[in-house]
Formats: C-alpha cells, sequence, structure tokens
C-alpha cells in the first residue's frame, strides 16, 4: 500500500511538471505571437473610443463593456475553434490567410492616410444624428463588434502562424491565452482613455489648485492621446501588413522583395555599430511600412476607382 501511495504521488508529481512546463511553454508562445499582433491592438485601441462619441458619459463604459464580451464571443467561440480546424486539416492556407489579412491591415492605414492627405472619407462616420438613443446605442455595438472581428480574426491568425509546429493542446493555450489577453488589454485602455475627461472635469472641480491644474491638463491631453494613437495605429498597421505580405511572398516561393529589404536592413545594422540592432529595425519596419503604404493605395483604388466600392457611402455623406 505505501509503494502504491508513493507510485502514485510520483505519477502526480510528474504530471504536475509536465503541466507546469506546458503552462510555460504556452506563456512563452503567447508573449511571442503577442508581440507580432501590436498593429491591430493599437489600432483597436485609437479607433473603438469613436464608438461612444456622442452618447451619454453613462452610457460609455455599458457600451464598452457590451463590446468587449462581443469581442470574446469572436475570439473563443468564433475564430479560436475555426483556426484550430484549419491549422489541424489545412495548414498551408494559413500564409494565404494571414496574407489577406495583411492586405487589409495594408489597405486601412493607406485610407487613413490618403484622408489625412484630403482624400474622401469612406465607410462610417461618428457623426449621425441620434433620433432614438437605444437604437442608435445597439447600432453602435453591432457596428463594433463587426469591426471586431475583422481585426480579431487578424491577431488570431497572426498568432496561429506563431505556434503553428506546436501541439493541438498548446495551440488552443496559446490562441485563447492571447485572445482574452488583448481583449482585455485593448478595452480596459479604452475604458480609461474615454473616462479620462470625465475624471479630468471632476479633479477641476476641485479646491485644490494642484487639483484643478492637473484636471485641465487632463481634459486637454485626451484630443491629443487620441490623435497620437490613431497615427501610431496607422503606421504600426502599415508596418505590419506590410512584414506580411512579404514574409508570406517568401513562404509562397517569391523571396525576392523580403530578402532585398533584409539586405538593407543588414546593411544599415553593419554601418551603424552598437546602434545596428536599433536602427536595422527600424529599416525593416520603416521599409515594411513603404510596402504596406504602396499596397494599400494600389487596393484603394481598385476598390474606389475601378470597382467603385465605397463610393456609394462617399455620396450619402457628401448630402
Amino acid at each position: 500500500m505505501p509503494g502504491g501511495l508513493v507510485a502514485l504521488l510520483d505519477d502526480v508529481s510528474i504530471i504536475a511538471r509536465t503541466a507546469a512546463a506546458s503552462v510555460d511553454d504556452i506563456a512563452a508562445a503567447a508573449g511571442r505571437a503577442g508581440s507580432k499582433t501590436a498593429g491591430v491592438v493599437i489600432d483597436d485601441a485609437a479607433v473603438t473610443p469613436s464608438y461612444v462619441t456622442g452618447l451619454s458619459p453613462a452610457r460609455e463604459l455599458p457600451i464598452i463593456w457590451k463590446i468587449t464580451l462581443g469581442s470574446l464571443k469572436n475570439k473563443l467561440l468564433i475564430l479560436l475553434p475555426g483556426a484550430l480546424l484549419l491549422s489541424e486539416f489545412l495548414p498551408q492556407a494559413i500564409v494565404f490567410v494571414l496574407m489577406l489579412g495583411g492586405g487589409y491591415l495594408s489597405y486601412e492605414g493607406a485610407e487613413k492616410v490618403m484622408e489625412k492627405l484630403g482624400g474622401a472619407k469612406h465607410g462610417k462616420t461618428v457623426d449621425d444624428v441620434i433620433e432614438d438613443p437605444a437604437a442608435f446605442e445597439k447600432k453602435r455595438i453591432s457596428g463594433a463588434i463587426r469591426t471586431d472581428l475583422i481585426l480579431s480574426a487578424e491577431i488570431m491568425a497572426i498568432t496561429l502562424n506563431e505556434v503553428a509546429a506546436e501541439d493541438l493542446l498548446t495551440r488552443a493555450g496559446v490562441l485563447a491565452l492571447v485572445g482574452i489577453a488583448v481583449t482585455i488589454a485593448v478595452y480596459g485602455t479604452v475604458g480609461l482613455i474615454v473616462k479620462m475627461d470625465d475624471f479630468g472635469l471632476h479633479l477641476a472641480e476641485k479646491e485644490s489648485t494642484f487639483a484643478q491644474k492637473l484636471g485641465r491638463g487632463m481634459v486637454a491631453f485626451m484630443p491629443k492621446l487620441l490623435t497620437a494613437l490613431s497615427f501610431i495605429g496607422t503606421i504600426a498597421m502599415l508596418w505590419v501588413g506590410g512584414g506580411i505580405i512579404l514574409h508570406g511572398l517568401a513562404e509562397i516561393g517569391i523571396a525576392g522583395p523580403e530578402h532585398w529589404v533584409e539586405g538593407i536592413q543588414h546593411g544599415v545594422s553593419d554601418i551603424a555599430g552598437r546602434a545596428g540592432g536599433i536602427l536595422g529595425w527600424l529599416t525593416f519596419a520603416g521599409l515594411s511600412a513603404v510596402t504596406g503604404l504602396i499596397l494599400g493605395f494600389i487596393i484603394a483604388i481598385v476598390l474606389h476607382k475601378v470597382l467603385k466600392i465605397g463610393n456609394d457611402d462617399e455620396a450619402a455623406a457628401a448630402h
């Protein structure tokens, strides 16, 4: 009996160590995959506050909470099972899914650049007239969740590509961990952002001179923060989108563009000496962003000028 108990405890300890190692592997893989989704995450955090613009401050957090729940459902109930099935039965399609997402990110980034340069705005705006607040809120939430589905699909595809060689359990664990972590990070940040001006106004009403200055500073800082997030998000989308396209082309046998960019990166690194690492990375990121911008411009021209997609929205907005 004691021998059996000792054997059982030994088996339990082995299982525990194996489980701990598996958790460490999942956490490490999730960290690697999560870093590759930076462009999508930043853009998501920059875009989402617009969905509560024009609504009652009392409804801001409830709306963000509903969008958060929708985002978790997108990732865990729709995209995670789909990604696992894809990786299990058609793994060769992952690179094409990634390239499709890279093209989308490049297009979105290029659209924002074109709008900043004075081009027409396409798609939805946040300046709708609010006649029925409840219906308007429901429409905003459903629109945000649809947009989240597209961005979440790219996040999950990037993550899946990073762990494609792992076993099924590890893939599932990493996808779930990244999905939950990204959702909490994005919408937690959004919640803080949309409430920053309210907190600033609250401080501005205090008797303390310091609190008043801090409050007014927070209110004044909000528009600058959103502008900065939008700018960083656009650059990140172009960089990530262009990088995905370059790597995807190499994966399907067209390695020339990626090798050319890597050659310039290594050349800058060699010349820069101690600063070579960071300058080399910046060179690769910059050239990837240029690639994404060029591709995005081409996609936008084809969609809006050749296929005439999005022009109805533009005409409606003009009226």
